[in-house]
């Protein structure tokens, strides 16, 4: 029996047609206890705001992340990262972070921002990529159970 590699991700720009795909990711990677996941009227109502933009990512043609941003001026924002569980520990976050902070640098944004729920495991993924806490939104996300956790929010040290 012979092994083959593993397929490596890619990276595609996408849009509304591949909302299905995202809203899959992101009902599979979002634990619903948290309150974190996107409804589709809030990405499909974002997606054709100016400056907003949608990455894809895919090993062997199978959608397997994808990763929500917007720039204004020379700030760029990222709203939403999701992998699925079962590609992750393949590279697919650090691929779609490191894709974020190039794509919006080479744009003209010098101010990389984001916001996590505080001991969401992304905070590690965001720190060893350059992001450092900035500061905390006490009791800003409400889970489904009514219980109330901090955001932080984290800036790109450049």
């Amino acid at each position: 029996m012979s092994r083959t590699a593993p397929l490596s991700p890619t990276i595609e720009r996408a849009g509304g047609d591949e909302l299905d795909e995202v809203m899959e990711i992101m009902a599979a990677a979002f634990d619903p206890r948290f309150g974190e996941a996107w409804t589709r009227a809030q990405c499909a109502g974002i997606l054709p705001m100016m400056g907003v933009s949608l990455l894809l990512a895919r090993i062997g043609g199978e959608a397997v992340g994808f990763s929500l941003m917007r720039r204004a001026a020379d700030e760029a924002e990222l709203l939403l990262i999701a992998v699925r569980p079962e590609a992750s520990g393949r590279g697919v976050g650090g691929m779609l972070v490191d894709r974020f902070i190039a794509d919006q640098q080479a744009a003209g944004a010098h101010h990389l921002h984001l916001e996590v729920r505080d001991g969401n495991p992304a905070v590690g993924l965001y720190s060893s990529h350059g992001f450092a806490i900035a500061g905390r939104r006490h009791k800003y996300y409400r889970g489904t159970d009514g219980e109330l956790f901090d955001a932080l929010t984290m800036v790109h040290k450049v």
